[in-house]
């Protein structure tokens, strides 16, 4: 006779339960192909999104350089074509007389004040050797110093003018002069310049702006210092003017450039 095994009841009871969600989550560990994958969002890359902007920014640089390099090109281009046509050349300048009517350096008896008294009388002329060219110059401002010690013994004035092609402009009668005191170092410097048995030294300088003009072109205003050496000549022991010696002077034209303070 054999012995019955009763069935063993698993609702209801603690162990069973237990063993269901066992069983529950081994299976959902198993591989499923007709499963979705979770979704996961991708992380922010900031380097996708300054691509663009760095693109913009090269090609407006390389745009930009392109096209000053275009431009530089084209003025050459004008300049040389310019050049050939109108072969320009600076204006010369020439001081044709001297006279020196008074060069007084008066000194008190203590040394504490000295004043200079000058007065001079020029003859100058202005030469345009373009064909094609004129220029429109602003009045000039005129001085004279000494040509060792570059002591201001004078100043005078040249009125506006145009000269044109092919033309030569002569000024008579330029008056410079001065009447001021000197302070002690002035005068040290001034005096071995006026005791030369040769004469004394004076070198011209002349401040103005001309503007050129090109047949129907304008050209803008710029500053132009023109500068005369070698001329030397004796003071006068009376109340007749001595002629000094110009026969070495020469003048040099010279561009005046201002950046903001400074006049190169």
């Amino acid at each position: 006779m054999s012995d019955k095994v009763p069935p063993t009841k698993t609702n209801g009871a603690p162990g069973g339960a237990a063993a269901t969600k066992t069983a529950a989550t081994k299976a959902s560990h198993l591989y499923n192909p007709t499963s979705r994958p979770p979704y996961r969002p991708k992380p922010y890359n900031r380097r996708h999104d300054n691509r663009p902007r760095r693109n913009y920014c090269c090609c407006f640089c390389c745009w930009s350089i392109l096209v000053i390099l275009l431009l530089v090109l084209l003025g050459a281009m004008t300049g040389t074509a310019l050049y050939v046509l109108y072969r320009p050349q600076r204006p010369s300048f020439t001081v044709a007389s001297f006279r020196i009517h008074r060069l007084n350096l008066t000194t008190a008896a203590d040394s504490s004040s000295s004043h200079l008294s000058t007065l001079f009388n020029l003859t100058l002329s202005s030469r345009n050797p373009n064909s094609y060219l004129s220029f429109c110059y602003d009045p000039f401002v005129v001085s004279c110093v000494s040509s060792g010690s570059d002591v201001f013994v004078g100043n005078g004035a040249v009125p506006a003018f145009v000269s044109e092609s092919k033309n030569e402009t002569i000024f008579k009668g330029v008056v410079v002069r001065t009447s001021s005191d000197l302070d002690v170092d002035t005068v040290r410097s001034l005096r071995p310049d006026l005791k030369k048995k040769k004469g004394v030294s004076l070198k011209v300088e002349m401040d103005t702006r001309v503007m050129v003009k090109m047949g129907g072109l304008k050209s803008k205003k710029v500053g132009i210092r023109v500068t005369c050496y070698g001329i030397r000549g004796p003071i006068p022991k009376g109340k007749s003017p001595s002629l000094a010696n110009v026969s070495a002077a020469q003048c040099k034209v010279d561009l005046r450039i201002k950046i903001w303070k400074w006049t190169f």
